[in-house]
């Protein structure tokens, strides 16, 4: 997987520059930015943090994503995992927030 940020979709937050624990992200020209895509440890805490879903994993082919896009929708309650494929299928996870470490 690789992240990707969707500059037009980007309101310059930093929301995620605030939670990237390897410093990966900051704000360039009021917008989220990567310094080496390479060396992101794929934590996926900027996905869960973005507002505005413009961050989010590409799927690559050999993934079965064939360019598809992972990202996370956040509620009070709950965090939905969204998978949208290049032939715009879609596939969610719902995770209950109160019960995530119930196991």
């Amino acid at each position: 997987m690789s992240i990707r940020i969707e500059t037009s979709t980007c309101i310059g937050c930093g929301r995620c520059t605030d939670v990237c624990p390897g410093n990966l992200l900051f704000l360039q020209a009021g917008k989220a930015a990567i310094r080496d895509r390479r060396d992101c440890w794929g934590c996926t805490a900027c996905v869960k943090e973005c507002p505005k879903n413009a961050i989010f994993f590409t799927l690559e082919a050999e993934l079965g994503g064939a360019g598809g896009r992972l990202y996370a929708e956040d509620s009070d309650e709950t965090l939905s995992w969204v998978l949208k494929l290049a032939d715009g299928a879609e596939q969610r996870i719902v995770v209950n927030k109160k019960q995530a470490n119930a196991y």
